[in-house]
């Protein structure tokens, strides 16, 4: 396993050394017996195994997880499962496995079909062993399955951006992530730049991705987000519209609101699976807790629900943020004035101008 050049992730044990399987679940147990008074009787409506290459865990490890969550927290009927997964041969075997599990959403990282393009990202398969790996997720029985998907990469045209998406269409999944390359820090691209197409191609690439997912079925939800009716990502549909989220494991995040203290915070856990590992339930494993300030919850709220094609309502603003939407609503008629956001009624939503020129349209709300 190697990491890949334009990943920014918490990635550790990329350089072949075999990983303490059993310790790291004993921890994550440890940790969410440590959280879940956090949440108390919270109804829990997704689950999301991500954050890197979790379909390398057997799916033993996997079931003794999945079991302390179910003793700890109050599910949802209908959970949304989630698991993250890269294509190789040895994860696409244990696709039966996981289902049997009751893990019911794959999350494969196709990237690209293009066999010249996934070696200019350093993904480690080729394009028929990602074909593959969708068709085994599929007879495993797995309906629900999201395939990752980039465009804006170094020499890319038109056409073969639109190539990679046809045949994400035709291998009838029911959600596509379909996203630009960005060059983010503490990554190898960031060091050693790639060469990427001008601002004018990358728009005209996602204007002719979006025509070809809509004609096909495919409603846009959020800016890199596409699905088939009924099968958008609740999981992600929680962080977007700024709900709660419990983050377990090294390096991860959460945001909670707390009841007791009429208060919302962030906090991060320790990031070296090492220190994780032997502080996992203690206090001391979350290294950073951040109460968020008014103008955090103002900002972090419109950097989410902006995101989304439908946009917010009033009654969601307060309800997430406890403020009211009077306090920024001079901000929101500058928005609406400049042609960024539309108001009808109670809800509000970007307009095909404010997304595509989102950063703008938020300078407004810091």
């Amino acid at each position: 396993m190697k990491k890949c050049p334009y990943c920014d992730f918490n990635s550790h044990g990329t350089d072949g050394g075999e990983f303490p399987e059993q310790s790291y679940i004993d921890a994550l147990i440890r940790d969410l017996k440590f959280e879940s008074p956090r949440i108390r009787d919270r109804e829990i409506t997704s689950i999301f195994i991500g954050g890197g290459t979790p379909s390398l865990f057997s799916a033993s490890s996997l079931d003794q997880l999945l079991s302390a969550v179910r003793s700890h927290l109050k599910l949802a009927s209908g959970i949304e499962i989630t698991l993250e997964a890269n294509p190789g041969t040895l994860e696409s075997k244990r696709f039966e496995s996981y289902r049997e599990l009751g893990i019911n959403r794959i999350s494969i990282g196709i990237q690209s079909f293009n066999d010249s393009m996934l070696k200019q990202l350093g993904r480690i398969h080729d394009a028929q062993t990602a074909s593959n790996a969708i068709e085994i997720a599929k007879s495993a029985g797995f309906d629900r399955i999201n395939i990752d998907l980039m465009f804006g990469l170094s020499g890319q045209s038109t056409q073969q951006a639109l190539d990679d998406l046809t045949q994400g269409i035709e291998h009838h999944t029911s959600h596509l992530s379909w996203y630009q390359l960005t060059i983010e820090p503490n990554t190898q691209f960031y060091k050693n730049p790639p060469v990427l197409p001008e601002d004018d191609t990358v728009f005209d690439i996602q204007q002719a991705g979006k025509a070809l997912l809509a004609q096909h079925g495919f409603i846009q939800y959020e800016i890199s987000a596409y699905a088939l009716r009924g099968d958008r990502c609740k999981h992600n549909l929680n962080y977007w519209e700024f709900g709660d989220y419990l983050g377990l494991g090294a390096g991860a995040h959460g945001k909670i609101t707390s009841s007791d203290e009429d208060a919302i915070y962030r906090y991060a856990r320790h990031r070296i699976p090492e220190r994780y590992m032997e502080l996992a339930g203690q206090d001391n494993v979350i290294v950073e807790q951040k109460g968020l300030t008014e103008n955090d919850l103002v900002l972090e709220f419109m950097m989410n629900n902006l995101r989304l094609t439908k946009g917010f309502s009033e009654p969601l603003f307060l309800e997430r943020t406890g403020l009211s939407l009077e306090l920024i609503e001079d901000r929101i008629n500058q928005a609406q004035s400049s042609g960024w956001i539309a108001r009808n009624g109670t809800s509000i939503r970007p307009t095909n101008t404010g997304q595509n020129y989102l950063n703008d349209l938020l300078q407004t709300f810091t």
